[in-house]
């Protein structure tokens, strides 16, 4: 997004679920952003954008936020949170750099041997490689029980084969967690955990994929695609349950990027509003623009405490956070679609225009509806939980 005499809102930093640390953080972060380091990022060359911008990341010490100091420590959900709402207010794609390298490694810092948290977290934190994350089938997304991919232990190997699709730094990662289908049981319970490298023989990239906004996005194949046995992560036939307390600590950090990016139309519509000259008047004295405004505030306040009352909660209280995540995924992507809308809307022709800032915002906040589960499985998510209580 382009550069701004903006600055994003702190107000929210005196709530009583931060301290002084998570303060520095949001400090470090905006100083990151407002150094210079993401003066050129390119949005059409995303590969190499996304390389830079991990690189510098992990030369900024950022990225240990992500992956808990390289797996020395358990990851703070809200530090991650206020990292990835900071970003997201200046830059999708250095959200995304950022939030893919704790995505992608998440589950090697769960459930990892030493060994393995040893060969690749420092590597993932300090930015020389770059993480993915392969859940997603072409015939399931939102349905894993559907997953085809497999993986056949042949004494102390797994042979991999089948495709991942939709897989983000597909194409670009060095490493990936993989979930293929080991058939110990049926459904969720047959399906295992695997680190795999870009460089494992049998493993391509079969598709690069285009999305509204841009970022690495690709179809990954396997074919007998044989890596040590010793890559499994936790025991066989707890991929689903791996994945699910990955994305549990993930989860709440889209609704704190959908923040970032309503926070940041706010921001823009305010600024607007206050200098568009309207019928002798400026746009921010019309009544229907102060209503707007009041919604869209009111509206984005309600979504940062969902947010991180499910941080605070996983991080203070150490409960289970299925439901709570669910609940702040689905109300921050769908608030910030809307507040999204109502900025593009007050800048009428310049809002859809190629280039401006509120533009660039309405692609980027659609897929957060879509990704880390789609707001009707989050709605299902919630009422599961409801039902168990």
């Amino acid at each position: 997004m382009d550069k701004t005499s903006l600055s994003p809102s702190t107000d929210h930093l005196e709530w009583p679920f931060f301290n002084e640390s998570h303060k520095a953080i949001h400090a470090q972060f905006h100083g990151f952003a407002t150094s210079g380091a993401l003066d050129d990022v390119n949005h059409e060359d995303t590969d190499n954008s996304c390389r830079k911008l991990v690189r510098q990341l992990g030369e900024a010490g950022l990225l240990a936020i992500a992956t808990g100091n390289a797996g020395k420590s358990e990851i703070d959900s809200r530090a991650v949170c206020l990292a990835r709402e900071t970003l997201a207010w200046h830059d999708g794609l250095a959200d995304f750099a950022f939030a893919m390298q704790g995505l992608g490694t998440g589950a090697i810092g769960l459930a990892g041997s030493d060994q393995l948290k040893q060969d690749v977290l420092p590597k993932v934190t300090s930015g020389e490689w770059i993480a993915g994350f392969a859940l997603s089938e072409e015939e399931a997304g939102s349905d894993v029980a559907a997953m085809q991919c497999s993986a056949t232990r042949e004494g102390d190997y797994y042979v991999l084969n089948g495709e991942k699709t939709w897989i983000s730094n597909g194409g670009i990662a060095d490493v990936y967690t993989l979930f293929a289908r080991t058939g110990e049981a049926p459904g969720t319970r047959g399906i295992s955990a695997f680190v795999v490298y870009a460089t494992d023989p049998g493993f391509s990239v079969t598709k690069r994929i285009d999305v509204i906004a841009p970022h690495p996005l690709a179809t990954i194949r396997f074919d007998n695609c044989r890596i040590p046995a010793n890559r499994l992560l936790g025991n066989a036939g707890e991929g689903f349950k791996i994945a699910m307390r990955t994305l549990d600590i993930f989860r709440a950090s889209v609704a704190a990027a959908s923040l970032g990016f309503a926070r940041r139309a706010l921001d823009e519509a305010l600024h607007h509003a206050k200098n568009r000259n309207m019928f002798g008047a400026k746009l921010i004295d019309l009544q229907l623009t102060q209503a707007a405004l009041g919604d869209m505030a009111t509206d984005i306040d309600a979504a940062a405490l969902l947010t991180y009352r499910a941080a605070w909660r996983r991080d203070v209280q150490k409960l289970p956070t299925t439901r709570e995540a669910a609940m702040a995924k689905m109300q921050a992507s769908e608030m910030a679609q809307q507040v999204i809308d109502r900025a593009v809307q007050m800048f009428g022709g310049r809002g859809v225009a190629r280039g401006e800032v509120v533009e660039s915002l309405y692609r980027e906040i659609r897929a957060l509806r879509i990704y880390e589960g789609a707001t009707e499985v989050q709605k299902l998510i919630i009422a599961r939980e409801l039902i168990k209580a």
